[in-house]
């Protein structure tokens, strides 16, 4: 037929897409309409529902500590189930399909354990099942390490596999499924008006997804940047046409409200080392290590000295805080820090948006914003695109309210 196009698409589903066996079938007869249409299509799948809590759960039932060798191990299989459920119920409606684990679907890793990152990906076997007229589901958030050793990814990062195979296999676009209908201001669960987004660019994915947009995870929107592979997210559970995530260039950026969306997250400790000698290289010491283990840390603050002596604070995920104090406190005591303390009562709130910086009185009515609430700004840090605000933990949802209201983030978009 003159004109028409087959497209090669990755499609990722979420831990809430595959949730229940009903929920499974649902996405399998979605994936028979893109077959049906003449798509060819290799799929990415998640663990379904709670399922890598619930084996964390088991796995810390046994062991305070449980091996991060057989952790690994036993947190792949949550993928592994989902993969051969998809795949049973693509059979279910006449599609040929084959279940892989990361490893068997060609993605090799630097393999460590729980925060392995993707190295290659050698899509033989994805590109041999498709060219035979299957359906590859790939289970995502884990490969094959050096050692020969399976390994994940760290949490949420089945989109990475997606966005990584989409890439390798030079497809059309990747469409990462989920339980809502795209990138939205805020977290619609806060803000009930919250609005869909129809385009995000990927600097701006990136901020939220570091800032606690769960939607997608920031090293998926990492890849997709660097090689400008278009993503579209969007609901299992309805037709709505999604959020593309796009170049900067594909938007009007002059046109642009300047504030685009409200980000906010709850999984944040801060870690204090006081009395740390005021003199070069200390930093490096102390922050060395977590760069060693992919530790992320977010907003620091380094005080004033006085009297030669000074307080250095950093937040990182609560998730790392037993491992980042693990490692933190040696290396606290070799330089003669007086000690060592930990909060956990403290989260995010931030505004992302291109150009906030170079637009006058963005900060100072987001500032005033929250003091007009009496919500106290434990510290600030900037990007071009995004302003952060430490706060108490308990003020972080209504902190995400009062800002969505100030920048009439509910009006209709103005790209």
């Amino acid at each position: 037929m003159s004109g028409f196009h087959v497209a090669l698409l990755v499609q990722k589903f979420g831990g809430s897409s595959l949730a229940t066996s009903e929920r499974i079938r649902i996405v399998a007869e979605r994936i028979h309409d893109s077959l049906s249409q003449g798509d060819r299509v290799a799929l990415v799948v998640s663990a379904m529902g709670d399922t890598t809590d619930d084996l964390i759960a088991a796995a810390q039932r046994l062991a305070s500590r449980p091996n991060s060798r057989e952790l690994d191990f036993l947190l792949s299989t949550g993928e592994l189930v989902s993969a051969a459920l998809t795949s049973m119920a693509l059979h279910e409606l006449g599609r040929d399909a084959v279940a892989l684990s990361g490893p068997q679907a060609g993605i090799r890793t630097n393999g460590r354990y729980g925060r392995a990152r993707i190295t290659e990906i050698e899509p033989t076997r994805i590109r041999a099942e498709l060219e035979a007229g299957r359906v590859p589901v790939m289970a995502g958030f884990q490969g094959l390490g050096p050692g020969g050793d399976i390994v994940t990814l760290a949490r949420g990062t089945s989109d990475t596999s997606a966005v990584a195979l989409a890439v390798a296999l030079g497809v059309d676009r990747c469409e990462i499924y989920t339980d809502v209908d795209g990138i939205f201001t805020a977290d619609p669960r806060i803000v009930p008006d919250a609005r869909k987004l129809d385009l995000v660019i990927y600097d701006e994915m990136l901020e939220m997804a570091k800032l606690g947009a769960r939607v997608m995870h920031p090293r998926a929107v990492e890849i997709a940047e660097h090689f400008g592979m278009p993503v579209v997210v969007r609901s299992s559970f309805s037709d709505a046409p999604g959020t593309e995530i796009v170049a900067e260039s594909a938007v009007p950026i002059e046109t642009m409200q300047r504030v685009r969306a409200v980000a906010h997250d709850t999984d944040v400790a801060r870690v204090t080392i006081r009395g740390v000698s005021d003199r070069p290289g200390l930093a490096h010491a102390l922050f060395q290590p977590l760069a060693d283990r992919h530790i992320n840390i977010d907003v620091i603050v380094q005080n004033v000295s006085d009297g030669g002596v000074t307080d250095l604070s950093f937040t990182i995920a609560e998730t790392d805080l037993d491992a980042t104090l693990d490692l933190i406190r040696p290396v606290a005591a070799e330089i003669g820090a007086r000690d060592v303390a930990a909060s956990t009562e403290l989260g995010k709130v931030s505004i992302v948006g291109v150009g906030i910086q170079s637009t006058p009185g963005i900060a100072s009515r987001m500032f005033g914003a929250l003091a007009a609430d009496g919500i106290n700004i434990v510290s600030i840090t900037t990007s071009e695109i995004r302003l952060t605000c430490l706060v108490d933990k308990a003020q972080v949802a209504r902190a995400t309210e009062l800002l969505h209201d100030e920048f009439d983030l509910s009006a209709a978009d103005a790209v």
